[in-house]
Protein backbone atom coordinates (compact mmCIF):
# COMPACT_ATOMS: atom_id res chain seq x y z
CA UNK A 1 0.00 0.00 0.00
CA UNK A 2 1.22 3.42 -1.06
CA UNK A 3 0.67 6.86 1.01
CA UNK A 4 -2.04 4.28 3.28
CA UNK A 5 -1.97 2.47 6.55
CA UNK A 6 -2.98 -0.94 6.99
CA UNK A 7 -5.35 -2.07 9.68
CA UNK A 8 -2.51 -3.17 12.39
CA UNK A 9 -0.50 0.04 11.76
CA UNK A 10 -3.65 1.89 12.22
CA UNK A 11 -3.79 -0.03 15.30
CA UNK A 12 -0.44 0.56 16.54
CA UNK A 13 -0.56 3.97 16.57
CA UNK A 14 1.22 4.78 13.49
CA UNK A 15 0.82 7.62 11.31
CA UNK A 16 0.63 8.90 7.75
CA UNK A 17 2.20 12.45 7.61
CA UNK A 18 1.87 11.95 3.67
CA UNK A 19 -1.10 11.35 2.34
CA UNK A 20 0.06 11.29 -1.09
CA UNK A 21 -2.06 14.48 -2.49
CA UNK A 22 -1.49 17.73 -0.24
CA UNK A 23 1.28 19.05 1.59
CA UNK A 24 -0.98 19.01 4.65
CA UNK A 25 1.09 18.91 7.91
CA UNK A 26 4.31 20.22 6.19
CA UNK A 27 5.87 23.76 5.82
CA UNK A 28 8.44 24.74 3.34
CA UNK A 29 11.43 26.99 3.94
CA UNK A 30 13.31 29.64 1.12
CA UNK A 31 11.67 28.08 -1.88
CA UNK A 32 8.43 26.54 -1.32
CA UNK A 33 8.15 26.44 -5.68
CA UNK A 34 10.66 23.55 -5.26
CA UNK A 35 7.94 21.19 -3.33
CA UNK A 36 4.94 19.30 -4.48
CA UNK A 37 2.92 15.99 -5.03
CA UNK A 38 3.24 14.84 -8.19
CA UNK A 39 1.86 10.81 -9.05
CA UNK A 40 1.47 10.49 -5.11
CA UNK A 41 4.89 11.35 -4.70
CA UNK A 42 6.13 14.04 -2.42
CA UNK A 43 8.83 15.81 -5.00
CA UNK A 44 11.80 17.75 -4.10
CA UNK A 45 12.27 19.66 -8.16
CA UNK A 46 15.93 20.25 -6.46
CA UNK A 47 16.11 23.74 -8.13
CA UNK A 48 17.32 25.35 -5.05
CA UNK A 49 18.27 25.07 -1.55
CA UNK A 50 15.99 24.71 1.43
CA UNK A 51 13.74 22.75 3.93
CA UNK A 52 10.36 21.10 3.93
CA UNK A 53 9.51 20.48 7.50
CA UNK A 54 6.79 19.03 9.88
CA UNK A 55 4.28 20.96 11.93
CA UNK A 56 4.36 18.92 14.47
CA UNK A 57 7.06 18.33 16.85
CA UNK A 58 8.49 14.52 17.83
CA UNK A 59 10.48 13.31 20.47
CA UNK A 60 10.69 9.89 21.13
CA UNK A 61 9.58 7.70 18.02
CA UNK A 62 10.07 5.52 14.87
CA UNK A 63 10.20 7.85 11.82
CA UNK A 64 9.90 5.97 7.87
CA UNK A 65 9.98 7.15 4.87
CA UNK A 66 11.17 5.92 1.10
CA UNK A 67 12.79 7.39 -1.33
CA UNK A 68 14.50 7.85 -4.72
CA UNK A 69 17.00 10.23 -6.03
CA UNK A 70 18.54 10.98 -9.29
CA UNK A 71 21.93 10.68 -9.74
CA UNK A 72 24.50 12.88 -7.44
CA UNK A 73 21.60 14.11 -5.92
CA UNK A 74 22.62 15.39 -1.46
CA UNK A 75 19.69 15.48 0.28
CA UNK A 76 18.96 14.39 4.13
CA UNK A 77 16.32 13.52 6.63
CA UNK A 78 16.53 16.53 9.85
CA UNK A 79 15.43 15.08 13.03
CA UNK A 80 14.99 16.74 16.25
CA UNK A 81 15.02 19.77 14.62
CA UNK A 82 14.76 22.83 17.39
CA UNK A 83 15.13 26.14 15.35
CA UNK A 84 13.40 26.30 12.21
CA UNK A 85 15.88 28.90 11.34
CA UNK A 86 18.88 27.11 11.99
CA UNK A 87 18.59 23.36 10.82
CA UNK A 88 22.62 22.83 10.05
CA UNK A 89 23.00 23.52 14.09
CA UNK A 90 20.13 22.31 15.91
CA UNK A 91 18.98 19.20 13.72
CA UNK A 92 20.17 15.63 13.04
CA UNK A 93 20.56 14.41 9.97
CA UNK A 94 20.26 10.87 8.33
CA UNK A 95 22.52 11.82 5.26
CA UNK A 96 21.23 10.57 1.58
CA UNK A 97 23.69 10.78 -0.96
CA UNK A 98 24.58 9.00 -3.76
CA UNK A 99 27.28 6.64 -2.53
CA UNK A 100 26.12 3.25 -3.84
CA UNK A 101 29.57 3.09 -5.53
CA UNK A 102 31.69 4.12 -2.71
CA UNK A 103 33.99 1.79 -0.97
CA UNK A 104 35.02 3.43 2.22
CA UNK A 105 32.22 4.63 4.56
CA UNK A 106 32.86 8.15 5.70
CA UNK A 107 30.23 10.34 7.68
CA UNK A 108 28.67 12.03 4.90
CA UNK A 109 27.91 8.58 3.44
CA UNK A 110 24.55 7.73 2.91
CA UNK A 111 22.87 6.24 5.78
CA UNK A 112 25.31 8.14 7.85
CA UNK A 113 24.34 10.35 11.09
CA UNK A 114 25.49 13.31 9.28
CA UNK A 115 29.21 14.32 10.73
CA UNK A 116 29.12 12.37 14.26
CA UNK A 117 29.10 8.73 13.10
CA UNK A 118 29.46 6.83 9.39
CA UNK A 119 27.49 4.31 8.39
CA UNK A 120 28.62 0.79 9.94
CA UNK A 121 27.92 -0.65 5.72
CA UNK A 122 27.04 0.47 2.66
CA UNK A 123 22.88 -0.35 2.32
CA UNK A 124 22.01 2.56 -0.20
CA UNK A 125 20.81 1.71 -3.61
CA UNK A 126 21.93 3.09 -7.38
CA UNK A 127 20.22 6.09 -7.99
CA UNK A 128 16.56 6.31 -9.30
CA UNK A 129 16.01 2.92 -7.05
CA UNK A 130 14.12 3.06 -3.93
CA UNK A 131 15.17 3.00 -0.94
CA UNK A 132 13.88 2.50 2.83
CA UNK A 133 14.51 4.50 5.65
CA UNK A 134 13.72 4.10 9.64
CA UNK A 135 14.74 6.60 12.49
CA UNK A 136 14.67 5.27 15.87
CA UNK A 137 14.86 8.21 19.10
CA UNK A 138 14.32 6.83 22.51
CA UNK A 139 15.85 9.56 24.81
CA UNK A 140 19.45 8.98 24.43
CA UNK A 141 19.73 6.46 22.05
CA UNK A 142 19.27 6.75 17.89
CA UNK A 143 19.30 4.06 15.32
CA UNK A 144 19.40 4.71 12.07
CA UNK A 145 18.30 1.86 9.46
CA UNK A 146 18.69 1.69 5.30
CA UNK A 147 16.67 -0.97 3.09
CA UNK A 148 16.63 -3.06 6.01
CA UNK A 149 20.10 -2.68 7.32
CA UNK A 150 21.04 -1.06 10.96
CA UNK A 151 23.53 0.87 9.80
CA UNK A 152 24.11 3.41 13.09
CA UNK A 153 24.08 3.00 16.50
CA UNK A 154 24.24 5.91 19.03
CA UNK A 155 24.14 7.24 22.27
CA UNK A 156 23.69 10.93 22.12
CA UNK A 157 24.94 11.55 25.41
CA UNK A 158 28.33 10.74 24.10
CA UNK A 159 28.44 14.02 22.27
CA UNK A 160 29.53 16.05 25.62
CA UNK A 161 30.90 19.06 23.98
CA UNK A 162 30.21 21.55 20.79
CA UNK A 163 32.23 20.42 17.67
CA UNK A 164 33.61 17.50 18.84
CA UNK A 165 33.10 13.86 18.69
CA UNK A 166 33.27 11.34 21.29
CA UNK A 167 36.75 10.03 19.67
CA UNK A 168 37.84 13.58 19.57
CA UNK A 169 37.41 14.56 16.01
CA UNK A 170 35.68 17.66 14.77
CA UNK A 171 32.19 18.20 13.93
CA UNK A 172 30.15 20.93 12.42
CA UNK A 173 27.77 21.71 15.13
CA UNK A 174 27.84 24.83 17.77
CA UNK A 175 26.33 22.70 20.49
CA UNK A 176 26.94 19.68 22.80
CA UNK A 177 24.07 17.05 21.13
CA UNK A 178 23.66 15.72 25.12
CA UNK A 179 22.41 19.32 26.21
CA UNK A 180 20.28 19.77 23.42
CA UNK A 181 16.24 19.24 23.03
CA UNK A 182 14.82 16.39 22.21
CA UNK A 183 11.96 17.53 20.48
CA UNK A 184 11.40 18.58 17.32
CA UNK A 185 10.93 18.76 13.94
CA UNK A 186 11.26 16.20 11.33
CA UNK A 187 12.32 18.40 7.86
CA UNK A 188 13.42 17.13 4.13
CA UNK A 189 16.08 18.64 2.72
CA UNK A 190 16.28 20.20 -1.03
CA UNK A 191 20.09 20.86 -1.56
CA UNK A 192 19.75 21.20 -5.11
CA UNK A 193 18.98 17.74 -6.84
CA UNK A 194 15.87 15.65 -7.40
CA UNK A 195 14.01 13.28 -4.94
CA UNK A 196 11.07 11.89 -4.53
CA UNK A 197 9.52 11.14 -1.01
CA UNK A 198 6.60 8.60 -0.07
CA UNK A 199 5.56 6.46 2.70
CA UNK A 200 6.37 8.57 5.90
CA UNK A 201 5.32 7.39 8.89
CA UNK A 202 5.44 7.80 12.32
CA UNK A 203 4.54 6.30 15.56
CA UNK A 204 5.42 7.69 19.37
CA UNK A 205 7.16 5.59 21.76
Amino acid sequence: MINALTEEETQKGIRLLFDGKTLEGWVATKYPEGWLVQDGNLVCKGESNGYLHTVDQFENFIFQLEYKAASKTNSGVFFRWTDLADPVNTGLEMQILDTHDQDTMLKNSSGALYDLVAPSSNAVRQAGEWNQIEIRCERNQIRLSLNGIVVVEADIDQWTAAGKNPDGTDNKYKYAWRDRPRKGHIGLQDHGGYIEFRNIKIVDL
